[in-house]
């Protein structure tokens, strides 16, 4: 593995995991808010603890790489779920750039569930542990 893989591995996690635990802590300090949104929208807002859970938990895990592969996989369907029932009018281009952006978010995630969490990752130092 090249120093610059070593690096881009805990760093690429860090940056895609970031936007999740930011929004999940953000859907807690607007908890009523984002209910009712979600509500409006059409998806019970009663899921909105499995969301942020997911968004929180799920981001920790993908930084620290623990269960990456399992994790990034939720966060890809998570994203794609979230760009066609919250972002899928296109005829608003900022609803459009939250689409695409989900759906690249996925593709990162993706990369992650076919590549493993690389270097610095509890996944790694377990996977070296056992060997």
């Amino acid at each position: 593995m090249t120093q610059l893989q070593t690096f881009a591995a805990p760093a690429g996690r860090v940056l895609i995991a970031l936007i999740f635990v930011m929004f999940g802590l953000n859907k807690i300090f607007s908890y009523g808010a984002t209910a009712g949104w979600m509500d409006a929208i059409g998806v019970p807002g009663a899921l909105l603890p499995v969301v942020i859970l997911l968004e929180v938990l799920g981001g920790i895990a993908i930084i620290v790489g623990w269960q990456t592969r399992l994790i990034a996989l939720a966060l890809a369907g998570f994203s794609v779920l979230s760009a066609l029932i919250f972002h899928a009018n296109f005829a608003d281009q900022n609803e459009m750039a939250n689409f695409m952006k989900n759906v690249a978010i996925a593709g990162g995630f993706l990369f992650l569930v076919a590549n493993g969490a690389g270097a610095y990752s509890l996944d790694n130092r377990k996977a070296a542990a056992a060997g």
